[in-house]
């Protein structure tokens, strides 16, 4: 994989903040990793999970992403509600993909408690290498369209 050239945004649930910092931090630390130097990453914090498409979406629609990644952490309670938000936060991330062609990585765990959550933080990282996969292959799509209109 070659390192995404263009910046990569980070756009972060501030819900169950403890969680959802740990995520980052492991995402930082990936993003570093993969030779993408902070000062091409932007870290958007957005309220909850329920905001992550649209701040997505609205960051892709800028055109200065060639990444986005999304990180946040639903736990399940005792109502519903996170079966509407995780359902709702799943497929506005990947409708934001669709509609902008930047790809958005999914980085937001849907788990049952706080052990879980603990015990997958290191999908922060993971969700970094989705990106930056998808961020490559996407740049080597238009390339090759390019060439092939010559």
């Amino acid at each position: 994989m070659a390192t995404v050239r263009g910046r990569v945004a980070v756009v972060v649930s501030r819900y169950n903040e403890v969680v959802t910092a740990r995520l980052l931090e492991g995402a930082r630390r990936c993003l570093k990793d993969k030779g993408v130097p902070e000062a091409r990453v932007d870290v958007i914090w957005v309220p909850g999970a329920f905001e992550l498409p649209v701040a997505a979406e609205a960051a892709a629609a800028t055109g200065r992403y060639a990444a986005i990644v999304a990180l946040g952490c639903v736990i399940r309670g005792e109502t519903p509600h996170f079966e509407y938000v995780a359902s709702e936060a799943a497929s506005g991330l990947q409708l934001a993909a669709l509609e902008t062609g930047v790809p958005v990585a999914f980085g937001l765990l849907t788990v049952d408690n706080a052990e879980q959550a603990e015990a997958r933080v290191g999908k922060g990282a993971e969700a970094v290498r989705t990106a930056l996969e998808m961020a490559d292959a996407f740049a080597q799509l238009r390339a090759t369209a390019v060439q092939a209109a010559r």
